[in-house]
């Protein structure tokens, strides 16, 4: 199954693929369907308006989670070109909904900062609560899979050793365009094996294989809920491979006017033109 939660006639609907087209669903968004405990039948048997896929308006696909925590430091390129220890132990920040934006939305440019970056990761959403959960059961606690570029201000997340002030600037960060259950793909649900790319107008900037984090996603899953309960909607960023902006000699970083586009295999792309901050 896939969803994604768009915007129509001034409101948000979830909505479900089917072909060519979306069928609007009775709910505001995917995060509201997941909080029914039922919500892949729910998802699968209403019906309701039908809008072609050429004229979606992406929003971003949960709005509101309980909360979106994100990790740094997962892929082995990443870590060295940033010059960093290989972890013991996932590296966790979290970011606000603010910060979140739809899969063909505007990527707002801090006007504060001089040294955006580009961040490409594979997403995941909690399906069902989870609390203590073995990461043998932990594929089952996840509704699906998306895409998210955790876009960076790298001058800002430097002014401390904790990384939040960089990564949570308002409309920053778009994730979508689709939530795609596990069924959807022919990979392993602990740890996919699925391309990952970033483009900076058209330049291929960032390639991997998500099959190379260093923590996989039923890792995750277990290792957050043993400090927190997840809840259905939850927002889960598994980290970058190397190739960002910071990492190059010389070093690079967005400018208003580039496209920015995100591919994960399987699951669609984000594709986002860069823009200034009004001041």
């Amino acid at each position: 199954m896939r969803l994604a939660t768009l915007r129509h006639h001034g409101r948000t609907h979830a909505a479900r693929r089917d072909g060519d087209s979306y069928v609007l669903l009775p709910h505001t968004d995917v995060g509201t369907l997941l909080k029914d405990p039922d919500w892949r039948r729910l998802a699968e048997r209403d019906t309701g308006a039908r809008v072609p896929v050429s004229e979606v308006d992406y929003a971003t696909l949960v709005p509101h989670p309980n909360k979106i925590i994100c990790l740094g430091l997962n892929y082995a390129s990443h870590i060295r070109e940033m010059g960093r220890d290989t972890p013991e132990y996932p590296t966790l920040f979290a970011k606000y909904d603010g910060a979140l934006v739809g899969a063909r939305d505007d990527i707002v440019l801090p006007a504060v900062s001089e040294r955006v970056d580009w961040e490409a990761e594979l997403g995941f959403v909690v399906g069902r609560t989870a609390r203590h959960v073995h990461r043998d059961e932990a594929s089952h606690h996840v509704a699906g899979y998306t895409i998210v570029n955790d876009v960076t201000a790298r001058d800002w997340q430097r002014r401390t050793r904790e990384f939040l002030s960089g990564k949570t600037f308002e409309s920053t960060t778009p994730v979508g365009p689709e939530l795609v259950t596990a069924d959807e793909l022919d990979a392993d649900d602990a740890r996919p094996d699925l391309e990952i790319r970033c483009e900076v107008d058209g330049e291929v900037m960032q390639r991997s294989r998500t099959a190379d984090l260093l923590f996989g996603v039923a890792d995750i899953l277990s290792y957050v809920s043993d400090i927190i309960t997840l809840h259905p909607g939850d927002l889960i960023a598994t980290g970058t491979p190397g190739g960002v902006g910071d990492g190059r000699d010389p070093q690079v970083y967005l400018k208003p006017g580039q496209v920015l586009r995100t591919v994960v295999e399987g699951l669609g792309e984000l594709r986002n033109t860069c823009v200034a901050e009004p001041t």
